[in-house]
């Protein structure tokens, strides 16, 4: 995988950085891919029917507007997506069992963490548009994270 710093040097203006204090919970320290994306109000149910699906080295960025109220991921939902195949996941909100995300074999940033679990109200929707740190992202963007942040770009900008 290119650093993301390389992505930016090479890229210029190509490439969009998500910023504002995303941390690294998720036993992945580097993950890309493409994006599909979830708008959610403390709500986790679209989270999890998303991550029960193939995810085939996608990303789930899951807008949830930066919330503190609640988690939007925990420890079961880090397994999920390991067993089915999931790049990562960039949650605009909290996490919770971040023991247990750090042993998840996946890439996860959030913005914090909140030990209180999310409704369970089926709200949200899928693979909408949605902006995230100031960046308007679509589904099938790609996406990339590692130590240095993260960064995204209309495609795949690693295609030789």
């Amino acid at each position: 995988m290119t650093p993301t710093a390389d992505l930016c040097d090479d890229h210029g203006d190509a490439v969009r950085v998500l910023s504002g204090g995303f941390g690294s919970y998720g036993g992945a320290s580097a993950f890309r891919g493409p994006i599909t994306t979830l708008a959610v109000d403390d709500d986790n149910s679209l989270v999890r029917d998303a991550l029960e699906e193939p995810g085939d080295g996608r990303v789930l960025v899951v807008a949830g507007g930066g919330s503190e109220r609640c988690a939007l991921v925990g420890g079961n939902l880090g397994i999920l997506a390991v067993d089915n195949g999931w790049a990562g996941i960039v949650v605009d909100g909290c996490v919770r069992d971040a023991a247990e995300l750090r042993e998840a074999a996946v890439g996860i940033r959030a913005r914090g963490t909140c030990p209180r679990k999310s409704v369970k109200r089926g709200l949200g929707d899928r693979d909408v548009p949605v902006t995230v740190a100031g960046v308007d992202l679509l589904p099938g963007m790609w996406l990339w994270a590692d130590d240095d942040g993260i960064v995204v770009a209309d495609h795949d900008l690693e295609v030789a």
